[in-house]
């Protein structure tokens, strides 16, 4: 009986540390990893602060555990849904759409995460910094493997340079976020899709693997 107590508490805590990480990703999306404040935090997961502060003693192991949540997340909504389909040309596309579809649907109430979080950390040395860096790093590792992957069958040109086709997908990628909530959201998601697949086609050795639009 006393371990089917402890393994009920063991799920409550972590049922309560998951709502406080998924409130603070969706609210650092808006005011960056900087403006969460443990009060607020706590209010908004619908928690106790001694409750928040059985899972978090300071403020930076907080910000670091949010950086994997939302690694985590866009894993889940992103590159997940992706390998269901076929490898090659046609995943990168499925890629990008699906990080658009993330977007659009409104996700994070800030649009992007790792957007936010980038431009804020990026001249503050240290470990949110570095785990900022290396959540990016294998974002752009994974698209450039599938970039490779895709001239390894024969569906993109074998002069491909991985790297630099993995940075431009994601640098279109980031481009939709500020233009969709700025300007017109419409036509930022139809110019964001419309690039890559023109990029895409340009380089496919079978043009029927993607559509012309």
């Amino acid at each position: 009986m006393a371990e089917t107590k402890a393994d009920g508490r063991r799920a409550r805590g972590e049922r309560s540390r998951e709502a406080i990480l998924s409130q603070a990703v969706s609210m650092a999306s808006v005011e960056g990893l900087s403006g969460l404040t443990l009060g607020r935090l706590a209010e908004a997961a619908g928690v106790s602060k001694s409750g928040f502060f059985a899972h978090w003693r300071d403020k930076e192991q907080l910000q670091l555990d949010a950086i994997a949540w939302a690694s985590r997340l866009w894993v889940d909504r992103i590159i997940r849904p992706s390998l269901a389909g076929p490898p090659g040309a046609r995943r990168l596309m499925a890629l990008h759409e699906a990080r658009l579809r993330f977007y659009a649907e409104g996700v994070l109430p800030g649009g992007c995460f790792f957007y936010v979080a980038q431009v804020e950390f990026d001249d503050k040395p240290g470990p949110v910094r570095d785990a900022v860096a290396t959540a990016m790093s294998d974002w752009l590792g994974f698209l450039r493997r599938t970039v490779e992957e895709a001239v390894a069958l024969g569906e993109l040109d074998a002069g491909t340079d991985a790297g630099q086709l993995a940075y431009e997908i994601n640098a279109l990628g980031e481009a939709v976020v500020s233009h969709s909530r700025m300007l017109d959201a419409e036509s930022a998601y139809r110019f964001g899709r419309t690039a890559v697949l023109h990029r895409l086609r340009a380089l496919l050795t079978d043009p029927t693997l993607l559509p012309e639009a």
